[in-house]
């Protein structure tokens, strides 16, 4: 733990430095809404120009906003911390204009691996995909170096 912080603080801090230098969640107007130790809620509105040849919201992008609520929710404790695999399943089709919330939650942690999981809902409350991700952390790697001086 980062001295002088909480692990709030720390994991407050983590999401606005990955978010600073996260070009792909960013251009895709991607919006931290939650993060604590361990979890994170990322918002999402499905634009015209994500949608398939079925006039639904292409996969890749759910995909990208799930990978990235695990992303923020894995990272959250200021140790680097990548994915080593990751499971989708849609459950619904997901329409232009719809908003979309992907909230991770850790399910396990132990030494270097963890397993979280994502819920992705639509505005209505309708859970539209699950994902599963494994991560693997780097040990002694910060997120955001020097956190303890920005107190």
């Amino acid at each position: 733990m980062e001295p002088h912080m909480n692990p709030q603080q720390i994991a407050d801090a983590v999401a606005i430095g990955m978010m600073a230098k996260d070009r792909a969640s960013r251009g895709l107007g991607l919006r931290v809404t939650h993060i604590s130790p361990g979890a994170a809620h990322i918002e999402m509105a499905v634009r015209e120009d994500m949608l398939n040849g079925f006039d639904i919201c292409h996969g890749g992008f759910i995909t990208l906003l799930a990978d990235s609520a695990f992303a923020f929710a894995c990272n959250s404790y200021n140790e680097l911390t990548v994915a080593s695999s990751l499971n989708i399943d849609f459950i619904t089709p997901v329409r232009g204009g719809d908003i979309l919330t992907a909230r991770a939650t850790e399910v396990s942690q132990s030494g270097r691996t963890g397993v979280y999981d994502v819920e992705v809902s639509n505005q209505n409350g309708v859970r539209v995909a699950v994902f599963r991700g494994r991560s693997h952390r780097m040990k002694g790697k910060p997120v955001v170096p020097h956190l303890g001086s920005m107190n």
